[in-house]
């Protein structure tokens, strides 16, 4: 089923999952949509493999991991997740030169502290890798020195930025 895109989130420069201008990161595009989840958009390249051809489980785990994070900026805006805990199932290799979809959601949130899930989605709907976790909610001002992250960190837009992404439920165990 396709969801309307309702904000495109934040990029930073030099993050390594967002950064655009880490010539070594990701380069994920970060979308929050109406079901209320944070969608990544990503296409992992040569440099983030282990095995020939593979994803680097290091990866995963932080693609998922940001993902999780973003998710509580959908209702808080102003908050960012430091990680606590975070427990990964690695189910299929996630293969490079394809672009993929990781989303994630928020499953509980109290005052100080929220938890989350999120996958890694293969185009064919096979979910390639889960994660859970919890996270301490922080502002910025906490964690670092938040001019810098400010010089940092913008929403770039083009021509194909999506209107709508598509999510469903298929056979293989959860969302596409």
């Amino acid at each position: 089923m396709k969801y309307k895109v309702t904000k495109k989130q934040y990029n930073s420069q030099m993050c390594l999952i967002c950064g655009l201008e880490n010539r070594l990161g990701m380069k994920a595009s970060f979308y929050e949509v109406e079901t209320g989840e944070v969608v990544a958009l990503f296409t992992p390249r040569e440099e983030h493999q282990s095995y020939p051809g593979r994803l680097h489980g290091g990866m995963i785990s932080a693609l998922l991991d940001e993902t999780i994070e973003r998710a509580i900026m959908v209702t808080e805006p102003d908050i960012w997740g430091v990680t606590v805990e975070l427990t990964l199932k690695y189910r299929k290799p996630v293969p490079l030169n394809q672009p993929l979809k990781a989303i994630g959601r928020v499953t509980k949130n109290s005052r100080k502290i929220f938890e989350g899930t999120a996958e890694i989605v293969l185009d064919d709907g096979t979910v390639a890798a889960t994660a859970s976790g919890k996270f301490f909610k922080m502002p910025l001002s906490e964690i670092t020195d938040a001019a810098a992250v400010a010089q940092q960190w913008q929403i770039t837009l083009d021509e194909a930025e999506p209107e709508t992404i598509t999510l469903g439920k298929n056979k293989n165990n959860g969302t596409q």
